[in-house]
């Protein structure tokens, strides 16, 4: 909030940390001398191939089939050894189900199901990539690993939703709902492309994070409705999974914009970004991308409106957009945003109508976004008053010039934040001279030079609870 005056070091991403961590408590489990034994064996073991990295970070990409075969295989496993070598992790692929077994899998962060169909995984085999996923390894499926294993339930809630039927290839509208995610962070509101759209025999949005829905209007043959998700991610027993339902054509693995959306997937399976992969339903938009209706500018400097890419980016200072057009009890309020270095920007929660900027500052609370400050001025603090829990933070959060996502879930006087899906800070307001029973939410400008956007804010009104100032509460 205040302007920079410490040189305490940038609070650590947790991207490769967080990946090798992950690795170690795979291969802990196996045990040190496998470990020795695993580090000598070549990229190359169970028969698959190997594009090498320097990195440690590995991918197993699998694309057996025993039913349809897409001949746009080769150009998938080609391009994703091609963002592993841009991008620092080996690859490896095979079509073997042997490579499945508890010790060939620990030696990778993410296994990528590339157009698979059919049964393609004996019991044994199936055993095995269920203990990989449950000890915290990363699932990618590409199109038709929807089509894949359908009398093998861990598998079908891991994909998310089983292939029942598509039309021919076509053009279609994609819209992106979550522009936060790796995957789709990049793309812009709506995205215009070519491929073979699936139809899905459940829709699984009650059980994962919904990034894009079809647009069932701009082509023909689409079979679910006004909500047709095509792409997803979810936390699944222990591990993270991403499925896209894109990739059916080999001109999509030469796309940049496909190409990224893959590379963005295979990103969060691995760990090597973080996500808010958590179902959501039922928020209503605050700032949707379009217009800042309903919002008002308190102090100096100002917010840009980005209407092609659905952002507001920060201005001068020191001010704050607020949200005048409706005072909040009790409820949780997500938004996305992202630092282009080490900036300083807050939202505010809590706090009575005002022009005045400072009156948010002294009668709300402000949950920071700084990455160099003491404890309780950085990233998942409440301002001045409690810390972000530093380890959990830390091993959340995305480095700037990428996208976060915050929820700050105000009940009664308690103030709860995650960051990527992970809560960081529990906080209950005990000073009788503030109230977060009710008042409003805004975003600060900070000032000359502090560049941070926000894309995508949404609220939804949860049920009021307590309203004392000695509230005694369990977490939900």
């Amino acid at each position: 909030m205040h302007p920079h005056t410490s040189s305490h070091p940038r609070p650590g991403s947790g991207t490769a940390s967080g990946t090798r961590s992950r690795r170690g408590a795979r291969l802990a489990a196996v045990g040190a001398t496998l470990l020795l034994a695993l580090t000598a064996l070549p990229a190359a073991a169970s028969g698959a191939a190997t594009s090498g990295a320097a990195d440690d970070d590995r991918v197993l990409v699998f694309s057996k089939t025993a039913g349809f075969r897409h001949d746009s295989i080769p150009d998938g496993i080609a391009a994703i050894k091609e963002l592993g070598a841009q991008s620092g992790f080996a690859v490896d692929a095979t079509e073997d189900g042997a490579a499945f077994t508890p010790d060939n899998l620990a030696r990778y962060d993410a296994v990528v199901f590339l157009s698979t169909t059919g049964d393609v995984l004996d019991t044994a085999q199936q055993s095995a990539f269920e203990g990989y996923v449950r000890a915290g390894g990363g699932y990618v499926g590409v199109h038709a690993a929807a089509d894949t294993e359908y009398d093998w339930p861990f598998y079908g809630g891991l994909a998310g939703a089983y292939f029942q039927s598509h039309p021919a290839i076509q053009r279609a509208t994609v819209d992106v709902e979550d522009r936060a995610n790796p995957a789709t962070a990049h793309l812009a509101p709506t995205w215009e492309r070519t491929d073979e759209w699936y139809n899905y025999r459940t829709n699984p949005r009650e059980r994962v994070r919904v990034l894009a829905t079809l647009d069932e209007s701009s082509y023909q043959g689409g079979a679910m409705g006004e909500d047709h998700p095509i792409s997803w991610c979810q936390e699944y027993r222990g591990g993270r999974a991403f499925y896209t339902g894109f990739g059916h054509t080999k001109e999509s693995y030469a796309d940049p914009a496909f190409r990224q959306h893959l590379l963005g997937g295979i990103r969060y399976a691995t760990g090597a970004a973080h996500a808010d992969c958590r179902p959501e339903q039922g928020y209503l938009p605050l700032f949707d991308g379009t217009s800042t209706d309903g919002w008002k500018q308190a102090g100096p400097g100002s917010f840009t409106l980005d209407t092609a890419s659905g952002t507001l980016s920060s201005t001068g200072g020191m001010g704050m957009l607020w949200y005048e057009a409706r005072e909040l009890r009790s409820y949780s309020l997500k938004l996305d945003w992202k630092m282009a270095g080490d900036d300083n920007s807050g939202v505010f929660v809590g706090f009575p109508a005002s022009d005045d900027p400072w009156s948010a500052v002294n009668n709300g609370y402000e949950v920071q976004i700084d990455a160099t400050d003491t404890p309780d001025h950085t990233t998942g603090s409440v301002y001045g008053f409690q810390s972000a829990d530093l380890a959990k933070r830390d091993a959340a959060l995305n480095p700037p010039g990428e996208w976060n996502t915050y929820e700050i879930r105000v009940q009664g006087e308690r103030l709860r934040i995650w960051l990527n899906g992970v809560k960081i800070n529990d906080f209950t307001n005990r000073d009788p001279a503030r109230s977060l029973l009710q008042g409003y939410v805004g975003i600060q400008n900070h000032g000359e030079g502090d560049e941070v956007s926000f894309r995508n804010i949404r609220v939804k009104d949860l049920p009021v609870k307590g309203g004392g100032h000695h509230q005694h509460h369990h977490d939900g």
